[in-house]
């Protein structure tokens, strides 16, 4: 999950490797370094910290026009200096970064320390660049010997970057199951994990494949395979309109994200709302409506806020095409050996494409035949370049940790999913009508819960109590559930506060046991059919003296709810996508007021591209 900069090319490499760290801090931010070539040789600057401290603390003199930087999401050893990449050989030669997990460092740490080298950390890292070094003892003439050598005793997950004194000229970058990609300057070449660290330097980048590596010269570059085949791998080409990651005048990217939602929505639902025939149009599917038909099911797979948002895609499903569909956490259906259905239809969820256990239950669908489209918003990232076909949600990047823009983009490009899917069965012309009028409504809907909220506070008021409380408790019935899961993941991740969700027709089954005047509950209580049921529940949790705050389409009583949170109505079938809008700003409310780090939440990055 970590961020990994490169450069090669006329330019001082330090400030672009700066700049491109910071893009990419979402990814892991509890150490970072750099590591330049220049005329005094390689110069190495670590930090156990952020990369606005590595920047404070970085020596007026290093200069160098070769260079690698990384940013740290810790998976072996504790954050400090001396685990922070980039990590480099018993001589001061060989630096690497890297993205990933080397499963057998054990065993190479072992081998080393027999062999009589001093390992100076806990990283699984630094046996990358000490087997590079033993690469070339052993007769490697050049670097992209050397690093295909040292690849072959590794296994695990990796996206590299290597940097080596004797060819200064050079960055050599390999990738197996963590993401990396080139960018094609003019007269120089750059190395991230993320296009969104190459903003403003070049349109065009080279994706990297699984088992792939590259070199990187100021003259270009070329790709090959640990075997030393040429993959001659062609650039595509971004767009930086989509991809403008700046914060603005906004405190915070997460405020700047949930406030960017109307202009989201609007973009997942541009040319896809077909009014002629009352459907949706999914060119990208790659399925024709007989290939459609004979789909059986669905099931859908995604982690965290994706797997949420394919609980809704699920009922959305069922409901609009009359189709038996499930969600579950591709965490957990990977480990599981499950019967891969030919005439049912698989969609992996995923914000960044790059979801490692989302990819592995991919891979494993594809392996035993399973049909897998995707629903991601990085263009170009592996999931998306994996799958069979799919929807781009085009939300634009997400650079607070918390998941806000893309969750609810990712819900909108499920009903127009479900939409297509109904029409293509048993969904009429009429109810595909109301089904479109209410996609169309939801930007402006969206747009009025925020301003009303800057008009009134209402929410952050409601928050600064709740930020008072060591525990919230979350219901929802039917579509209401999930986004009572989502609204207390939001919670607890960006104000380390305890929130769990339950099912409201659970809460007798054991939860209720917790209710009282120091728990509050936050309840999604729609205007629907089972706004009574809803309401029985809430007296349940009054009668105990618990405090509740309800997100509804109507003013509750004041026997029911403490604060009623007003959302405006849109069909019920999409009422979730509106409801969610509140709870993320209760989240993220709640942790300005205890002074969190609210875009970089403590043990958490944004893009899990390991286990």
């Amino acid at each position: 999950m970590c961020g990994i900069v490169g450069y090669v090319g006329a330019r001082d490499a330090a400030p672009i490797l700066l700049e491109g760290l910071g893009r990419l801090e979402y990814r892991g931010y509890d150490s970072a370094g750099l590591a330049v070539i220049g005329r005094g040789g390689l110069k190495i600057h670590k930090i156990s910290g952020r990369v606005a401290d590595l920047a404070a603390d970085l020596p007026a003199r290093f200069k160098g026009g070769v260079g690698i930087g990384h940013t740290r999401w810790a998976t072996h050893g504790e954050p400090s200096v001396a685990n922070a990449h980039p990590h480099v050989d018993s001589a001061g030669r060989i630096a690497v970064v890297h993205n990933g997990i080397i499963e057998n460092a054990d065993e190479l740490r072992a081998k080393l320390t027999a062999d009589g080298v001093e390992l100076r950390s806990q990283t699984d890292t630094e046996t990358v660049a000490h087997l590079v070094a033993a690469a070339f003892a052993a007769g490697a003439h050049d670097l992209e010997q050397a690093v295909r050598q040292a690849l072959r005793h590794v296994v695990g997950a990796y996206g590299l970057a290597v940097l080596d004194v004797e060819h200064p000229d050079r960055i050599v970058i390999a990738r197996n199951g963590s993401p990396v990609l080139l960018g094609v300057g003019e007269k120089e070449m750059f190395v991230a994990s993320d296009a969104a660290a190459l903003v403003g330097y070049t349109r065009q980048v080279v994706y990297l494949d699984d088992g792939e590596l590259a070199t990187i010269t100021a003259a270009g570059y070329r790709t090959f395979t640990i075997d030393d085949r040429s993959t001659a791998k062609a650039p595509a080409t971004i767009d930086w309109e989509i991809i403008g990651a700046e914060i603005g005048d906004h405190a915070h990217y997460l405020i700047k994200e949930i406030e960017e939602q109307p202009r989201a929505i609007e973009r997942a639902l541009r040319g896809r709302l077909n009014e002629r025939f009352a459907t949706a149009h999914l060119g990208g599917l790659n399925l024709s409506t007989r290939e459609a038909r004979e789909f059986r099911g669905v099931r859908i797979l995604g982690c965290g806020s994706a797997c949420y948002a394919g609980d809704l895609g699920a009922q959305l499903i069922e409901d609009l095409a009359r189709m038996p569909a499930t969600a579950e956490s591709a965490s957990e259906f990977r480990y599981r050996n499950p019967v891969v259905e030919p005439d049912m239809l698989y969609i992996a969820v995923s914000q960044s494409g790059e979801t490692a256990d989302t990819l592995a239950a991919v891979q494993e669908l594809q392996r035993k035949g399973g049909r897998v489209i995707g629903i991601v918003n990085v263009v170009g990232s592996t999931i998306a370049r994996q799958v069979d076909g799919g929807i781009y949600l085009h939300a634009g990047p997400e650079m607070s940790v918390a998941a806000t823009k893309s969750f609810t983009s990712t819900v909108s490009a499920f009903a127009l999913l479900a939409l297509h899917l109904g029409r293509i069965r048993d969904l009429s012309p009429t109810e595909g009508r109301r089904l479109l009028d209410g996609l169309s409504a939801l930007p402006d809907q969206m747009a009025q819960i925020l301003g009303d909220e800057k008009r009134t506070g209402a929410i952050a008021a409601v928050a600064a109590e709740l930020a008072q409380r060591r525990s919230v408790l979350f219901i929802g019935r039917r579509r209401g559930y999930p986004v009572a899961r989502e609204g207390a993941q939001k919670l607890k991740e960006v104000s380390y506060i305890h929130a769990e969700a339950y099912a409201s027709a659970e809460l007798k089954h054991g939860p209720l046991a917790l209710v009282s005047p120091d728990l509050p509950t936050v309840a999604v209580v729609p205007d629907d059919d089972l706004l009574e049921k809803n309401s029985s529940t809430l007296a349940e949790i009054r009668a105990r003296r618990g405090p509740v705050i309800a997100v509804a389409h109507r003013e509750l009583p004041a026997d029911l709810a403490d604060h009623t949170i007003l959302v405006p109505r849109n069909e019920p079938e999409l009422d979730s996508i509106l409801m969610s809008v509140p709870l993320q700003l209760l989240a993220y409310h709640a942790a300005v007021s205890l002074g969190r780090d609210v875009d970089r939440p403590r043990n958490l990055a944004k893009s899990v591209t390991v286990e």
